[in-house]
């Protein structure tokens, strides 16, 4: 919800908070509720993500959105298997493959301070140890080392700011992992979606951010730095994008530039 001073009229607004399809999950019920009403349309981002366009027909002083989701959810957690021997570090990826996920291979950041390039070499792995190895300890370090604490402003910590902080909110810490794994030459992306909490997870109640990384044998694995999860299914992914400033729930058009303030609650429960 945004909430304004006074009545505002609005253009149009970018909803990211539908999950897909997939075997992981299936979306049973998916319902919008708008104030003011206005008009909606459904496509996808260059991601694959899908995006609600909505656009309010009247003036207000408040924009709300409820998102209703009824879901049913797959997890497929870590278990032994037989892992490609590409899996191992340092990790290789084939031709095809290397194409697909240029992207995220790529680092977003420019980090060139001391305490960031320490960082990342402290969580190098050794030659032939599983990539899947370093991919459980960087995101248990990370869980370990650091403070979590809500923060209201927007945008994302540099990695360097986190770690000079010693604290962050999910949306940092996925941030630092991802941008640790591309320079160790992983494949990793960032993720936005909600959190089950029946117990102590920390960012339940607003929307949840983490990380994916490929691996050649396994595909794309969650790991959520946050809370030491991996491939959790409490975690209810909605998109994935190459950077967070991509991943944004909900932006658009205010035009009367008026500033207002932004309330965010998520609700996530069992049905069982």
């Amino acid at each position: 919800m945004y909430s304004f001073p006074r009545a505002v009229s609005f253009g149009a607004w970018r909803l990211m908070m539908r999950p897909a399809d997939t075997h992981a999950t299936r979306v049973v019920d998916a319902t919008f509720e708008f104030s003011p009403a206005g008009a909606t349309h459904w496509t996808y981002d260059a991601y694959g993500n899908s995006v609600c366009v909505f656009t309010p027909a009247n003036e207000s002083n408040q924009l709300v959105v409820v998102n209703n989701l009824t879901i049913d959810r797959y997890p497929a957690p870590l278990a032994p298997q037989r892992y490609d021997p590409r899996s191992v570090l340092p990790l290789e990826y084939d031709a095809n493959e290397r194409v697909v996920l240029q992207p995220y291979l790529t680092p977003a950041t420019e980090e060139t301070s001391r305490i960031f390039l320490d960082w990342v070499v402290a969580q190098t792995g050794a030659p032939g140890g599983l990539a899947l190895h370093t991919l459980q300890r960087l995101n248990e370090s990370i869980h370990a080392q650091f403070k979590y604490g809500e923060r209201n402003e927007p945008g994302v910590q540099s990695p360097s700011e986190t770690l000079s902080r010693g604290a962050g909110t999910c949306r940092d810490f996925a941030w630092l992992m991802i941008e640790t794994l591309r320079r160790l030459g992983f494949a990793a992306r960032f993720v936005t979606g909600y959190l089950y909490s029946p117990g102590t997870h920390q960012g339940a109640g607003a929307t949840h951010a983490w990380c994916e990384a490929f691996l050649p044998d396994l595909g794309w694995l969650e790991f959520d730095p946050t809370n030491g999860l991996a491939e959790s299914p409490d975690l209810i992914r909605v998109a994935a994008t190459r950077t967070p400033e991509e991943a944004a729930p909900m932006r658009g058009e205010v035009k009367d530039n008026v500033l207002g303030e932004m309330f965010v609650r998520v609700d996530v429960t069992s049905a069982t």
